[in-house]
């Protein structure tokens, strides 16, 4: 048989999401019961980050029973803070937490791409989180590839090496292309045999859609926009549409595969600044998720293609270029009137750390950020950045949150 076309590939790889595509529209009203009454449910939720042995495993090549300590130990400390969510990295580089048909086992796990480490981490983040009367989220970055430019240190049956051409080259990682239908289709289908075997809470993205932008550097689609983007009057509103598909089928897709799982995106914070759209907020941020990641974030927000949205507010306030109360009150704004309940994320990491403001060394900073969102009836609650500094927590940043705003535990938001 000859090699099959792109477009013969991705609409084989999809077929199984076909009858949830109607689904994926947008409802054109708001929830006629908003806005919903102040209650005890609210979010409180950590960031549980896997990439580079960022938060855990502390470092590669522990022993099975050393990683489930580690995990289990982050879990109760989040018990302990009285937070109701984890939100676990389990598809950091295009590989799996989890025994993946699809994709290698992480190397952030035993060292080496593709080696089994003897046990199921995200089946049992799910159970064990579960046993604690904790969320579980299934955190997966869809399109980054590895943090370096060399395909031969991926496993030797990562789809990567299998299919190079999907693969761009881009400020020194690799990135799977949005802009083949082919790509989104596998990392969907790579995705959601997650929700398929888990009774995971959610389905999370963060901020990584196109890369953020180096000097100096071009992103390569140009074959990709040859093909596809003939009906787009600029590349910009192409790789938009991408992405905006991406986000639409998975969201359908979960609801297909899993009802009552929900669907979130944790984005960078400033979709425009007002100088470029005045629709955006009054923020001078050198980055804008619309014009550089080529994500609409609000859109998403306003059509309710997504369940939650967590825009990472990681700044201080009175921060010139992105003051957090000018954003909060933008992203509120933003959610009022829709039924995409809106969280802040909370820079906790950047609380007493070397060479941050004088304002992240005062450990009644984050305080003052849940004080002021609390002012807000569209801010449904917080999820803090991330697990290994709740632990370590080295300028009492997050005690002074729990003593000041959870002193009863709390459901987090149907």
């Amino acid at each position: 048989m000859g090699r099959p076309t792109r477009r013969a590939f991705a609409l084989a790889a999809l077929s199984t999401l076909a009858t949830a595509q109607g689904s994926a529209a947008a409802p054109e009203r708001p929830d006629p019961r908003w806005p919903w009454p102040r209650a005890a449910a609210e979010m409180r939720g950590v960031w549980l980050a896997t990439v580079a042995n960022r938060d855990w495993p502390s470092k590669s090549g522990l022993t099975a029973d050393a990683q489930r300590a580690e995990l289990t130990a982050h879990l109760d400390r989040a018990v302990r803070d009285r937070l109701n969510t984890v939100i676990l990295q389990v598809r950091p580089t295009a590989d799996a937490l989890w025994p993946s048909p699809y994709e290698p086992w992480s190397e952030y796990l035993t060292g080496t791409q593709g080696r089994n480490p003897g046990w199921d981490p995200l089946g049992t983040a799910v159970r064990e989180a579960h046993a604690r009367g904790l969320q579980l989220h299934a955190w997966f970055n869809p399109y980054r590839v590895a943090n370096h430019t060399d395909p031969t240190r991926l496993a030797a049956s990562h789809p990567a090496r299998r299919h190079p051409d999907w693969v761009v080259p881009y400020g020194g990682r690799l990135y799977y292309n949005p802009g083949l239908p082919e790509v989104r289709a596998f990392v969907e289908q790579a995705m959601l045999d997650a929700v398929v075997r888990y009774p995971v809470d959610a389905v999370h993205f963060d901020d990584y859609f196109y890369p953020y932008p180096v000097a100096g550097q071009t992103f390569d689609d140009d074959a990709a926009y040859d093909e596809y983007g003939g009906d787009f009057d600029t590349r910009a509103a192409w790789r938009r549409d991408n992405i905006d598909k991406l986000v639409r089928e998975t969201a359908a897709a979960v609801k297909q595969v899993r009802p009552g799982t929900r669907f979130g995106i944790s984005p960078f914070g400033v979709w425009r600044n007002a100088t470029t759209d005045s629709r955006g907020s009054d923020t001078r941020a050198g980055v804008q998720t619309y014009d550089d990641l080529h994500a609409d974030t609000r859109k998403w927000v306003r059509k309710h293609w997504i369940d939650y949205i967590v825009p990472q507010l990681y700044w201080h306030i009175g921060f010139a270029a992105a003051d957090y109360a000018t954003l909060v009150d933008w992203w509120a704004k933003a959610a009022e009137g829709t039924r995409t309940q809106l969280y802040i994320g909370e820079a906790l990491y950047k609380a007493g750390a070397a060479g941050q403001p004088s304002q992240w060394q005062d450990p009644v900073e984050l305080s003052r950020h849940l004080t002021l969102a609390a002012g807000y009836p569209q801010v449904r609650g917080h999820v803090f950045f991330a697990a290994k500094d709740v632990a370590a927590d080295p300028a009492g940043a997050m005690a002074r949150v729990v003593a000041d705003h959870y002193g009863q535990p709390a459901k987090p938001p149907r």
